[in-house]
């Protein structure tokens, strides 16, 4: 069950991290309440599924990256493998299983086209991988959606 002071933190975290040495001092002050209790409710959060993570998000297309949106048809028995082998990567993001004949994708970020080229023929190459399909985006849209909790 959320209390309100989880609502104003997860209000505030979602747009506001403070970026210093030690942000959830900043947080603290910010909630007239201390660090250890801010570090204690964020890891609640965490533990209780509220939150996946705490970090920034960059532009990629600032930084260069190019992205594509994957689908696998991986066989049964072989997905848990598959999807640890994906997350090896450290432009491999968004990794889920859905139903259908694609039953797993993902998202990856590389620098380069030869580098993309690399990482999917590994995939492809992995035991358990029958279909590789490569949606290479052409144009972003992206959609900053927050949750204003009351």
């Amino acid at each position: 069950m959320l209390t309100n002071f989880d609502k104003s933190l997860l209000n505030i975290i979602q747009r506001n991290l403070p970026i210093s040495e030690r942000p959830f001092l900043e947080l603290a002050k910010i909630l007239e309440t201390t660090e250890d209790h801010v570090i204690e409710r964020l890891r609640y959060l965490k533990e209780h599924g509220y939150i996946r993570r705490i970090g920034p998000f960059f532009d990629s297309g600032k930084l260069e990256y190019k992205g594509t949106l994957v689908a696998l048809k991986v066989k049964e028995g072989y997905m848990q493998q598959v999807a640890e082998f994906i997350n090896r990567y450290p432009g491999a993001t968004h990794n889920y299983e859905r139903e259908g004949e694609y039953n797993l994708w993902f998202t990856l970020l590389t620098h380069s086209e030869e580098k993309r080229k690399q990482i999917l023929d590994e995939i492809k190459a992995q035991e358990g991988v029958e279909k590789l399909m490569n949606l290479v985006s052409n144009k972003k849209y992206k959609i900053n959606v927050q949750f204003k909790l009351k």
